[in-house]
C-alpha cells in the first residue's frame, strides 16, 4: 500500500491506498509448436513460440545443426514465423526493461523434402522368391532433383533402422522376410533434408519349390534314346539352370559324356537308369528339392510285346458284371512284373491280371501294359496297344415279343428276348407272369427248360388261355442278371368256365363319354381287370367295384381288356374300340367269337339314333353286297365269315372291328392240336389195314376193276386223327378235278362233310 502528503505541508497526507498483492512466479519456459516437421517439396512450415499465462512478450527465435553452431534468426520477434530450412529450431520470449528472458523452448527438428523420387529394387528381379535364397534390396534416388551424395534409411523386417551410408541390404530369405519394404534418403552434408520415403516393396517368401522330371518315353527304343524334361513349379520362378542325376546313389551331376544337353531344361539319354533332376539359381547357388525319379529302361526285342485282352471280350460292359483285363506277353520262359497305364479313374494293379468284380464308370477307360524283366528292372517291353474297356450306367433291360398276341386253336406261341448286343453270351430266362393283386403287381414262375437257354426265342405248346409272360438275360461268372423285361401277353377270345370277362353293352366299338361295364366271372373273390392300349401301356382299371370295372369311355380307352384273378386265373380277353367321330357310326358286332354254325347280326349305330337303314357291309375291306341294308345276317357261321368287319352310313365309315369264329370239335381246324394228329394217325393205320381187308374181298368178284380203283383212292387219301372221348375222327383229303391244272377249288364249294359210322369212328371226306 502507500499514501502522499504535500512537500510544504508535512502534516497533511492522503489516506493508504487499497493494498496491491505481489505473486512472484518461477521463471517461465516458451513452448516451441510447429504444423509439421516435414518442409514439403517447395514449400515452407510455420513455427509458434508461446509463454503460457502472460502478456507483453516478444520473442527471439535460434537455429542449428549437427554440422553448424547455433545461430539467432535476425528481423523475427513475432509469435509466429515460417521456415523453408531443415535444422534443429528453438525460441525463448522476452520482456521488460531491463529485459528479462524465459528459458528456452525444447528442440524441434524441421526436416526439408527433397523433389528426387527414392524406388527400392530386388536383386535378383525373380518374380517368386523361396525360402533360403539370399537377395539384395536396394534404395535408389532417381535422377530429377539435387545431385549429391546420399545416405539411407530403411522401414522393413530385415533392413537397419539407422542411417546409413550403404543404399543397399543382403540376407538370406527365412518366412520372417515377408513384408513390405520401404526406404529414403538425405544429404550426407544436410541431415535435416531428406527425400520422401519410397512406395512399399512387398516381399513374399514361398515354401522351397520341387523340380519335376517328366519322360516323354520310359523305355528307350533300340538304337534311339529318350528325351527327359526337367521344370520348376509354379512356372512362373525364373532363372534356374538344371542338374541331371543317374540312379540314387550318384551325387554327381551328369556332364555331356552321359546325355545329349539341348535347351535349358532337356536332355536325350540313351542309357537305363533311375534319372532325377533339380534346379538351382542365384550366387550363391540355392537348390530345389530333387524331382520324383523316373526309372527309363531298355525296350527288348519286339517279339515280346505284350497284348491287352478282356475276359469276356464283350463289346460293352454294364455296372456290375465281372470283367478281366490281362496282360499277356508270349515268347521265351522270362518272369515278367506288369505296369499299367490307364486313364480310368480307378487305376489298375501292377499285375498281369486286373479282375474287376463289380464294374462301374469308374473303370472306363483305355488300357495298356509293359512287362519289366525281373532279373532286370531296366530291360521292359514296348508298351501293348490300347484296348478300350466301356462300362454303361444303364442296366440292359430285355425287350420281349410274343407272336401271335391272339391264340389261334392248336397254334404255338413263341417268345423272342432281346438284349441290346445279343451276341455277347448271353443266355436266356423264360418267365410266366402269376398275377398277385395283394402287390397291385405279378410274380414270376420259371418256365419249364427255361433256366439259361441258349436261344433267345422260347415256344410254348398247348396253350389255350390269356397268360402274361417276362424274360431276363444273363452272362458271365458269377452270372451277372439283367432286369425283367416288361410283360407281354397272348390273349385268347374264347371264354372259358374258370374266369370269364363280359362287357355291357355287348359291342366292341362306343361312342366317347359311353358308360361301359367290364364284369369278371368265375369263382373267385378278388378280381382286377387290365387293360393293355394302343400306345403299348399296361394299367389297372381305376373303378373297380368288386368285380366290375367301370368306363366312361374316350379314345385311350380303346385297348385290351382281360381279368385276373387273386389265385392267378387269366379270363379271356376282349377288344375295345372308341369311336373318336362324335357324328360317326359304329358297327355293333359280338364282343367274344361266334360259335361255328350259329347266327350272328350285324348292325350300324349312330350316337342320336340306334338302328340305321341304308348301311353298307364290309369284309375284309370288300364290299358284301352293292345294296343297303339295316342289318347284316349270317344265318349258319363258318369259319370263312372270319375277319375285319365295317360299316358305311352317309359316307361316314366305322372303324373296323375282328368277329371271330370259334370252330366246334368236329370241325376240320379242331384237329390242327399236337395230341389229336397223334390220335389221327394211330387211327388213320387202323383204317388202311380195314379198307385193305375189304378191297382184298372185293378182288374175288372184279379183280381188274378194283384193283384200278383202289390204287387210285390210295394216291389220293392223306389222314389225320382227331381223339374225342372214345370215338375216331378220320378225314379223308381229296383235290378237285382243277387240282391237277394248278387251281385250288373254292373252300365253300368244294367242302363237303359226311359222318360215316365205321367200328365206333366218323369220317370227315373233304375235297379241295
Amino acid at each position: 500500500m502507500c499514501k502522499s502528503r504535500r512537500r510544504d505541508d508535512s502534516y497533511s497526507s492522503t489516506e493508504w491506498s487499497e493494498a496491491f498483492t505481489l505473486s512472484a512466479s518461477n521463471k517461465p519456459r516458451a513452448t516451441l509448436t510447429a504444423g509439421t516437421t516435414i518442409i514439403p517439396v517447395g514449400g515452407s512450415v510455420t513455427l509458434t513460440c508461446s509463454v503460457q499465462s502472460s502478456d507483453g512478450w516478444k520473442y527471439e527465435w535460434f537455429r542449428r545443426t549437427q554440422t553448424t553452431s547455433e545461430g539467432k534468426i535476425r528481423d523475427q520477434q513475432n509469435r509466429d514465423i515460417r521456415v523453408s530450412q531443415g535444422g534443429i529450431y528453438s525460441c525463448r520470449g522476452t520482456r521488460g526493461n531491463p529485459v528479462y528472458y524465459t528459458y528456452r523452448s525444447d528442440d524441434v527438428t524441421i526436416e526439408k523434402t527433397f523433389s528426387n523420387k527414392v524406388v527400392v529394387k530386388q536383386r535378383p528381379n525373380w518374380p517368386q522368391i523361396f525360402r533360403g535364397e539370399t537377395i539384395t534390396l536396394t534404395c535408389e534416388v532417381q535422377e530429377g532433383g539435387e545431385t549429391t551424395e546420399w545416405e539411407y534409411e530403411w522401414r522393413g523386417p530385415r533392413t537397419p533402422t539407422q542411417w546409413t551410408h550403404n543404399n543397399d541390404v543382403t540376407f538370406r530369405v527365412s518366412e520372417s522376410s515377408s513384408g513390405d519394404y520401404m526406404c529414403k534418403s538425405r544429404r550426407r552434408d544436410d541431415s535435416y533434408s531428406s527425400t520422401e520415403w519410397s512406395e512399399a516393396f512387398t516381399l513374399s517368401a514361398s515354401n522351397k519349390p520341387k523340380a519335376k522330371l517328366r519322360a516323354d518315353n520310359t523305355t528307350v527304343p533300340v538304337g534311339g534314346s529318350v528325351t527327359l524334361t526337367c521344370s520348376v513349379n509354379p512356372s512362373s520362378s525364373s532363372g534356374w539352370k538344371y542338374y541331371w542325376y543317374r540312379d540314387e546313389k550318384s551325387s554327381e551331376a551328369l556332364t555331356t559324356q552321359d546325355a545329349v544337353f539341348h535347351s535349358n531344361g532337356q536332355i536325350s539319354v540313351s542309357q537305363e537308369g533311375l534319372y532325377r533332376c533339380r534346379g538351382g539359381r542365384g550366387n550363391p547357388v540355392y537348390y530345389t528339392e530333387d524331382s520324383q525319379s523316373v526309372r527309363i529302361g531298355k525296350t527288348v526285342t519286339a517279339s515280346n510285346r505284350p497284348v491287352v485282352t478282356l475276359y469276356p471280350n464283350w463289346s460293352e460292359i454294364y455296372r456290375g458284371e465281372t470283367i478281366t483285363v490281362r496282360c499277356e506277353i508270349h515268347g521265351g520262359d522270362t518272369e515278367w512284373d506288369y505296369e499299367w497305364e490307364t486313364n480310368s479313374r480307378i487305376k489298375a494293379p501292377n499285375q498281369n491280371e486286373y479282375r474287376i468284380r463289380s464294374a462301374s464308370s469308374s473303370n472306363s477307360g483305355n488300357y495298356r501294359c509293359k512287362g519289366r524283366m525281373k532279373r532286370s528292372q531296366h530291360e521292359t517291353t514296348e508298351w501293348s496297344d490300347s484296348v478300350t474297356l466301356t462300362v454303361s450306367g444303364n442296366e440292359p433291360r430285355p425287350v420281349l415279343t410274343v407272336s401271335p398276341s391272339w391264340l389261334s386253336p392248336g397254334a404255338s406261341v413263341t417268345l423272342n428276348c432281346e438284349v441290346e448286343h445279343p451276341s455277347a453270351g448271353w443266355s436266356f430266362y423264360w418267365y410266366k407272369a402269376v398275377p398277385d393283386l395283394s402287390e397291385k403287381s405279378s410274380s414270376y414262375e420259371l418256365l419249364p427248360d427255361g433256366s439259361g437257354t441258349a436261344q433267345d426265342s422260347y415256344i410254348i405248346h398247348g396253350q389255350t388261355h390269356t397268360a402274361g409272360y417276362v424274360c431276363r438275360a444273363g452272362r458271365g461268372d458269377p452270372e451277372y442278371h439283367t432286369d425283367h423285361s416288361q410283360p407281354k401277353f397272348v390273349w385268347s377270345a374264347d371264354v372259358h368256365s374258370a374266369a370269364s370277362l363280359t362287357v355291357s353293352p355287348d359291342r366292341v366299338q362306343h361312342f366317347t363319354s359311353d358308360s361301359v361295364s367290364l364284369t369278371c366271372e368265375g369263382n373267385f373273390t378278388e378280381w382286377r381287370v387290365r387293360k393293355f392300349s394302343e400306345d403299348g401301356r399296361l394299367s389297372d382299371c381305376r373303378r373297380m367295384t368288386g368285380s366290375t370295372c367301370d368306363i366312361n369311355t374316350s379314345k385311350s380307352d380303346t385297348a385290351v381288356y382281360w381279368c385276373e384273378s387273386g389265385s392267378g386265373e387269366f379270363s379271356s380277353a376282349v377288344n375295345i374300340t372308341v369311336q373318336n367321330d362324335g357324328n360317326g357310326p359304329i358297327l355293333v358286332s359280338p364282343v367274344h367269337p361266334v360259335t361255328e354254325g350259329a347266327s350272328v347280326s350285324l348292325s350300324c349305330s349312330l350316337r342320336t339314333q340306334q338302328i340305321l337303314s341304308n348301311v353298307f357291309f364290309y369284309h375284309n375291306d370288300k364290299l358284301i353286297q352293292n345294296d343297303p341294308r339295316g342289318e347284316l345276317k349270317i344265318s349258319a357261321v363258318s369259319k370263312s365269315d372270319e375277319g375285319f368287319y365295317k360299316c358305311q352310313y352317309s359316307g361316314r365309315e366305322s372303324a373296323q372291328s375282328w368277329m371271330s369264329v370259334k370252330v366246334t370239335v368236329s370241325g376240320a381246324d379242331s384237329s390242327s392240336s399236337p395230341v389229336w394228329l397223334i390220335v389221327r394217325l394211330v387211327c388213320g393205320v387202323s383204317l388202311i389195314i380195314i379198307l385193305l381187308l375189304l378191297l382184298y374181298r372185293c378182288t374175288t368178284t372184279n379183280s381188274a376193276v378194283n384193283e384200278q380203283t383202289f390204287n387210285q383212292h390210295q394216291q389220293q387219301q392223306v389222314y389225320s386223327s382227331l381223339l374225342a372221348g372214345d370215338h375216331c375222327g378220320y378225314e379223308i383229303i381229296r383235290r378237285s378235278e382243277n387240282s391237277e391244272n394248278g387251281q385250288r377249288g373254292d373252300a365253300e364249294e368244294s367242302s363237303d362233310y359226311n359222318n360215316v359210322n365205321l367200328s365206333g369212328c366218323w369220317v370227315v371226306d373233304q375235297r379241295f
